[in-house]
């Protein structure tokens, strides 16, 4: 049996784009507090369930369906008439909605609830990827009908406005209601620093690992295109990091790690649209245009006292509309200034950027504040005290639990007993020193109880009367 190597390729591009989701897990998850860690790792986990789920039953159907006029899918051929090619398509876009999905949880961590981020994963991955994603990709398969916006000649050859500005618009659309996190702004502005960021960091390397088959297979095939692509998508990131780490160098007068990641993120964003029509050198400075245009959203969003964990809608929001705009100047010729090719293509750029954003944002705005009317998004100021590991899912770490005991200490003032000692973990060396300043205590109690009694005996012997008398 021989496979078509197109087909491989799609596959091989598929595996790699479902490694994004493990570079989500850890990039989030290590952006936040331990107490909230395990709760955005399963997020991630679920949220690849749910869109798996809800674009194999209906979102498929509406974002490459045929019959709705470039609006939205309606028909799709019987299954029995699927080739190989069809389902390696398949597989390859189902991960491409669950890589739009997992976007919106690293900006709304650490206070949205469980099942208010069920409800969010759900309505982007039925709602509004699919439609937005037909009015571009719509004719991508089986040559149907394309979408109103590629009619217009519309260019997103990877997603730079489809996954990752609808992520970004539906983050955006989530934290406006939500609000920022405890401690955040008030009583005033501070950084709420993540609990583990070579993990954070691990996390970019796997995005990036996975962003070439994002960008290599939207080519649908290994064709002579895929390796300029491959090294427009590796130039794009690199320059982006590199951009982001001169600004914070600039500015704050030492390389942020933070920052200089979602550098990294902003400039794979940026060059996503344009990657198959880009030389090297463009796709150099378009990424770090994403950098430095990634740095400066994260500023003003924190002016605004709006709160993103992770700094999604920088990295995904904005770097994905200048990556979007972008194609207009990377695929025109110097003389289209002058002829009006620029000009045009601009125009179209904007349509599709304000079309979706509006579609994306909107819809994700009025139906969160519907939902959030009912069900309230955000867990409680004492839930996301304790953290969302304890009160979403009653799981809890081992220097948590370190410190629930010494906080039992220091509420009942009784310091005869010692804490447990998880073994092999951070915390166990904590808990081990605690445990010996707690044996010198009872040993300096113990000698200051027994010199007080020797004392005490002195005073009242006959050999020695002394007559104390009680202040009035």
């Amino acid at each position: 049996m021989t496979v078509d190597i197109n087909i491989f390729w799609v596959i091989l591009c598929a595996v790699l784009v479902s490694t994004m989701q493990a570079g989500f897990c850890c990039l989030e998850s290590g952006l936040v507090r331990a107490k909230n860690s395990i709760n955005v790792a399963i997020k991630n986990l679920v949220d690849f369930c749910i869109s798996c789920s809800i674009f194999a039953i209906v979102g498929f159907r509406l974002l490459f369906g045929d019959g709705g006029g470039g609006l939205i899918g309606l028909s799709l051929p019987p299954g029995s008439s699927w080739t190989s090619f069809d389902y390696a398509f398949f597989l390859f876009q189902i991960t491409f909605c669950g890589t739009v999905t997992t976007i919106v949880s690293g900006a709304v961590a650490e206070r949205m609830s469980f099942l208010g981020y069920f409800i969010t994963a759900a309505i982007l991955a039925g709602l509004v990827y699919p439609i937005t994603g037909h009015w571009v990709w719509g004719g991508h398969w089986r040559d149907h009908d394309p979408g109103w916006l590629a009619q217009l000649g519309f260019h997103d050859f990877a997603g730079s406005t489809v996954v990752h500005s609808v992520g970004g618009w539906m983050a955006l659309a989530a934290i406006l209601i939500i609000g920022p996190r405890l401690g955040r702004f008030s009583p005033q502005p501070r950084m709420i620093q993540g609990h583990n960021l070579p993990i954070a960091v691990l996390g970019v390397f796997l995005l990036w690992f996975g962003w070439f088959g994002f960008n290599g297979g939207s080519a649908l095939a290994l064709t002579a295109q895929v390796p300029l692509i491959l090294v427009n998508t590796i130039q794009g990131g690199a320059a982006g990091g590199l951009a982001a780490l001169l600004m914070t160098w600039l500015i704050h007068k030492r390389p942020q790690v933070p920052i200089v990641m979602n550098g990294v993120v902003g400039g794979l964003v940026a060059t996503t649209a344009g990657c198959d029509i880009m030389t090297p050198l463009q796709a150099t400075w378009v990424g770090a245009m994403g950098g430095l245009f990634c740095t400066g959203a994260e500023a003003w969003m924190s002016r605004r006292q709006i709160d993103d964990a992770v700094g999604v809608v920088p990295a995904h929001l904005v770097c994905g509309v200048w990556g979007t705009l972008a194609v207009a100047v990377v695929g025109s010729p110097p003389s289209g200034w002058l002829n009006g090719l620029f000009w045009q293509q601009l125009g179209v750029q904007l349509l599709g950027v304000f079309t979706v954003g509006g579609y994306a944002f909107g819809v994700s705005f009025g139906l969160l504040k519907l939902v959030n009317r009912f069900l309230p998004l955000r867990v409680s100021e004492a839930q996301e005290r304790v953290g969302l590991n304890i009160s979403e899912h009653g799981a809890s770490t081992a220097t948590q639990d370190l410190v629930a005991s010494m906080n039992v200490h220091a509420l009942a003032g009784d310091f005869s007993q010692p804490v447990f000692v998880e073994p092999e973990t951070d915390a166990a060396t904590v808990a081990y020193h605690y445990n010996r300043v707690l044996e010198k205590i009872a040993t300096v109690t113990q000698a200051l109880h027994g010199s007080r009694d020797r004392v005490l005996t002195i005073l009242n012997s006959p050999a020695f009367p002394v007559v104390i008398s009680n202040p009035r």
